[in-house]
C-alpha cells in the first residue's frame, strides 16, 4: 500500500535525512520525499498498518529533523 502525506520541512538537505530516516523505520517499504512539492510517498510492507508505522516515521524525522512535520 502506498500513501502520499504533507510535509513541513525547511530545506533540501532535511528532506532527503527524513527520507532516509523514514526508509529505516520498521513497516516502510520505501519512501520519497520532495522538498519543492513538500510530499512524502510511503511505501509501506505488506500487512503494515500506515496508521501505526507512520507515527514511527515522525518520531525518526525528528530525530533527524527536529522541527519537521508530517501532516497524517
Amino acid at each position: 500500500m502506498k500513501k502520499t502525506y504533507k510535509i513541513d520541512v525547511d530545506c533540501a538537505n532535511c528532506a532527503n535525512l527524513m527520507e532516509e530516516a523514514a526508509k529505516r523505520t520498521g513497516g516502510v517499504k520505501d519512501c520519497t520525499v520532495s522538498f519543492m512539492t513538500l510530499k512524502m510517498k510511503v511505501e509501506f510492507e505488506d500487512g503494515a498498518d500506515a496508521a501505526e508505522v507512520m507515527p514511527r516515521v515522525r518520531d525518526n524525522c525528528r530525530k533527524v529533523e527536529a522541527d519537521c512535520e508530517i501532516y497524517l
